[in-house]
């Protein structure tokens, strides 16, 4: 009778233990799709590295303010990626080991920003578009389960881009461009979920437009059983910078695009 009861035990602890098997072990490489909204929580900083005196014109004076930023759309052959201004690819398949701990490599593929309003100077007032500028660098994604549905992601981004300003009510052959190596440190409470519970998913491969030229010309791969961004577990209290990369140059708070 002993042994039965001792057999029962184990029959159960199987049962409940089936449902921790059925949990992907893999998260497939994939895109990551981002929304950058105009509302002053993305924003380029010069306090530090001010736009020295004469780049816009012989007159013009330091600048050391702050550019608000906005996502502008990235265009793709069939217009399936909608509000996306930011696309980071995840290139290889991540395994989790008996921690709940799974690592990628990561890298941006394609982002553009605009200014949300001119800036002002002794020369005029300036639009200011933010691009990828050339091979982008590649990091490391340190990604963390801590339930069936989803966990927490650390991914520091390194992105090179370059600033182009933009003369407002008059045409310029001049190229008035700044390019800066920004090194983003992970941000502080990143989320991540299965996606099981979504709506919107982009299977397959999609083409997009990676050099902002706004042509679609690359192929990347579509999303996958990873939600950046997305938590699958409802938060009383959420923290709107727990999101956003923060460097000595500037700050970005995307949203996921399926947010939209």
């Amino acid at each position: 009778m002993k042994r039965l009861s001792t057999i029962m035990i184990l029959v159960f602890a199987v049962v409940l233990a089936v449902p921790a098997f059925a949990v992907d072990r893999v998260i497939t490489n994939g895109i990551d799709l981002w929304m950058t909204r105009g509302d002053g929580s993305t924003f380029a900083d010069f306090s530090k590295q001010s736009i020295p005196a004469g780049f816009f014109c012989f007159k013009s004076e330091p600048f050391t303010g702050r550019i608000v930023l906005r996502g502008i759309p990235i265009a793709t052959e069939s217009g399936t990626l909608g509000r996306t201004d930011t696309i980071i690819q995840r290139l290889d398949d991540a395994t989790f080991s008996k921690r709940g701990v799974a690592t990628t490599r990561i890298q941006m593929r394609a982002m553009q920003f605009e200014s949300v309003a001119p800036v002002k100077t002794a020369c005029g007032s300036f639009n200011a578009y933010v691009t990828l500028d050339g091979e982008q660098p590649i990091t490391n994604m340190r990604i963390v389960r801590d339930h069936e549905k989803g966990g927490r992601f650390y991914a520091p981004i390194w992105v090179n881009v370059k600033i182009a300003f933009k003369p407002v009510g008059r045409i310029t052959t001049e190229a008035l461009e700044l390019h800066k190596a920004l090194r983003f440190p992970p941000a502080r409470n990143a989320q991540w979920s299965d996606g099981s519970h979504l709506s919107v998913a982009y299977e397959g491969f999609v083409k997009v437009d990676t050099d902002s030229d706004g042509r679609a010309d690359t192929f990347l791969p579509g999303t996958s059983n990873f939600a950046a961004g997305r938590s699958a577990i409802p938060q009383k209290y959420f923290d709107p910078v727990s999101g956003c990369h923060v460097e000595d140059e500037g700050q970005h708070c995307p949203v996921t695009s399926s947010m939209q």
